[in-house]
């Protein structure tokens, strides 16, 4: 393992996903666990109970952004002790507002994004239960992220600086890469000590894509059970 992200969700990790790709290291994100969502769920459940199976859910990958993983930063640094701890950083007001147009939407908003999630809640155990890890992560818990923040813009942003204050302070400095997307490609190629692409930084999953992303997939598995559930329409 060559990078360990311990930033934030909308910092940029999908950005950060594919520039590691495009950099030559093979790079576990958000979205490798939700193409095997039963077994992703359950190996990010067994993390969260304390539980260490860092090197299975690992196998073949050099690099982990975005999360759950950045949840265990920490145990991962531990496990991992040549990798590079990333932390990606963002404005905190433009972070709390993507959050709350996002992830909080999901959970506490009133939009048609989170009426299908919880349609999908009830009919899918396994998105059932990677919502519920969530809860657990984001907001119960003594390491509940944004314990007591629920979408309101102030709690948010010191939510996310006690975040980030906490990895700085914690994270040797000769382990520690923060980076703002802003930076560019020099930070991160700098800390692997690879050269700088000659192509810009790629900027994926904004705020629009995230909505449509979320919300597909949770009309397709609401309209797959419907057919199930009458198959003579």
């Amino acid at each position: 393992m060559k990078i360990i992200g311990a930033g934030l969700p909308r910092t940029a990790t999908t950005t950060q996903w594919i520039a590691l790709r495009m950099l030559g290291l093979p790079t576990y994100h958000m979205k490798d666990m939700m193409a095997d969502l039963r077994r992703g769920v359950d190996v990010w459940r067994r993390a969260y109970l304390g539980e260490q199976p860092w090197d299975e859910v690992f196998e073949g990958f050099e690099a982990t952004v975005d999360w759950p993983a950045a949840y265990h930063w920490r145990e991962l640094m531990d496990h991992y002790p040549d990798a590079k701890i990333l932390l990606s950083v963002r404005d905190g007001d433009a972070w709390a507002k993507s959050m709350n147009d996002t992830i909080v939407q999901i959970y506490f908003g009133n939009s048609f994004m989170r009426s299908m999630c919880l349609a999908r809640y009830r009919i899918d155990p396994d998105w059932a239960a990677w919502m519920d890890l969530n809860i657990d992560t984001f907001w119960k818990g003594p390491r509940g992220t944004l314990a007591n923040t629920f979408g309101e813009r102030e709690p948010l942003i010191e939510a996310m600086e006690r975040w980030n204050d906490e990895v700085k302070s914690t994270v040797p400095a000769d382990r520690l890469i923060v980076w703002n997307p802003k930076d560019g490609w020099e930070p991160i190629c700098e800390a692997l000590g690879v050269p700088v692409p000659d192509e810009p930084l790629p900027h994926a999953f904004d705020t629009e894509v995230f909505k449509s992303s979320i919300t597909g997939g949770a009309i397709q598995a609401v309209s797959e059970y419907w057919k199930k559930a009458h198959p003579e329409g």
